[in-house]
């Protein structure tokens, strides 16, 4: 195990620190995975043009690139704890923009809102990623972010089927009123539609509130990472432990970037895929939550099996490999066969994240770690950049061949098995 410590004055247990970072874990699920229903809803409700609801995720996976560097800084000053209960502060400020963005029917408010909500998150992993790689030994890592991702994508599975009861319901009947309404009446029923999102997100606001006044009583211990490498970052990176370092960061970053991506790319256009195969609206809405299950189903095997049958290494390669087998699916098959193959997607993609962290973070300590770790969530920005080269492609061909970007991806994960640190 690396020289950081963790810092556990309260005496509180290890699965009682495993208990509240996996309900931090749901929290981001939560978040994150309703945005597989609010792109055919804003679509809708902002009238948009078929690549503009990607933006959705552009906006809201770009935050984590942008900030994730000062991220790294504030947690130098704040500490993990208050690191913690700022981003959770910072996430409310997102959902309250909600409501004036509804208010308005203002497509950028709505992506404002949603920067500033993938802002908070971004503080929040940049703490807890490295937090939960580090609580253990190195050779579980991969296990114990498993069990983090099974809350997460519990999370997410039920996220889409809440929201769109509330903001979806009886979707295709909607569809066909809006077909028959006059421009006036229609754009009075499209504001009333945008009004259907205020009460959720204000009510995610109240419990991510209570939540941050909440955190100072969980008794989580400090991540101490003063105790080594305390280099200038000009010296480390001249040196050849630091050419060798940066190095290695940019391959996790390329990793995360396509694991994120193709995770982003399966979790939130299988809806939009469901209705261009002819899905009807009001079941093409959850389809978020098929993919879902198949990353909770991957998590659960990665969790049985690592590392007593299998390394977390060769769990990584095998996803990569079956990540290329699932997009054939897709591309060589049509109906439900090739929907059920982007679900597939998800199952592939489980064990990707978690192998990435302990595989990049490997040999890094104190300052370099902050720093290693801020990188690693920078390249979440393939979760706001691969949908957006999905929709393009789309356009130019349709959405079945838009699954061709994740391929590249794999095809890199299965090479950054190979050339990664073991």
């Amino acid at each position: 195990m690396n020289n950081i410590t963790i810092a556990n004055k309260s005496g509180a247990s290890y699965r009682t620190q495993l208990v509240i970072i996996g309900s931090f874990f749901f929290m981001f699920g939560f978040v994150t995975w309703v945005n597989g229903t609010l792109i055919p809803y804003l679509r809708i409700a902002c009238e948009l043009k078929d690549w503009q609801p990607y933006l959705v995720t552009f906006a809201f996976y770009i935050s984590y690139t942008i900030m994730a560097l000062p991220s790294s800084k504030i947690l130098q000053f704040t500490g993990m704890i208050n690191g913690i209960r700022t981003g959770l502060l910072i996430m409310v400020l997102g959902c309250l923009i909600f409501i004036p963005a509804a208010l308005t029917r203002s497509y950028l408010l709505f992506l404002i809102g949603l920067f500033i909500v993938g802002t908070g998150l971004t503080l929040l992993q940049t703490a807890i990623n490295p937090y939960i790689t580090l609580i253990g030994p190195s050779s579980s890592a991969a296990q114990r972010i498993s069990i983090m991702g099974i809350c997460n994508k519990f999370a997410g599975i039920i996220a889409p089927f809440i929201l769109s009861a509330i903001i979806l319901s009886n979707a295709d009947a909607l569809m066909e009123e809006l077909s028959i309404l006059s421009p006036a009446a229609k754009q009075v029923r499209l504001d009333a539609l945008a009004h259907d999102v205020i009460v959720p997100y204000a009510i995610l606001a109240g419990i991510l509130l209570l939540v941050s006044f909440g955190i100072k009583y969980a008794k989580l211990p400090e991540v101490d990472t003063q105790t080594a490498d305390h280099s200038d970052d000009r010296q480390l990176i001249m040196n050849n432990a630091g050419v060798s370092r940066n190095g290695q960061m940019f391959r996790g970053f390329l990793a995360i970037f396509c694991a994120v991506g193709v995770e982003v790319v399966a979790g939130d256009t299988i809806s939009n895929y469901g209705i261009y195969n002819g899905i009807s609206l009001d079941i093409a809405k959850s389809l978020t939550s098929l993919t879902l299950a198949g990353m909770l189903a991957g998590y659960i095997i990665g969790i049985i099996t690592i590392p007593k049958y299998i390394s977390q290494n060769k769990a990584y390669l095998y996803s990569a490999i079956l990540g290329l087998i699932f997009a054939a699916l897709i591309l060589f098959s049509s109906g439900w066969t090739s929907i059920i193959g982007v679900a597939l997607l998800g199952f592939a993609n489980a064990m990707l994240w978690p192998a990435i962290w302990p595989k990049a973070l490997e040999g890094l300590t104190g300052k370099t770690l902050n720093n290693a770790s801020a990188i690693l969530i920078m390249g979440i920005a393939g979760g706001a950049i691969l949908p957006l080269i999905y929709g393009w492609v789309s356009t130019g061909t349709n959405n079945k061949w838009g699954y061709m970007v994740v391929i590249p991806c794999y095809i890199y994960s299965i090479y950054y098995s190979k050339r990664g640190r073991p």
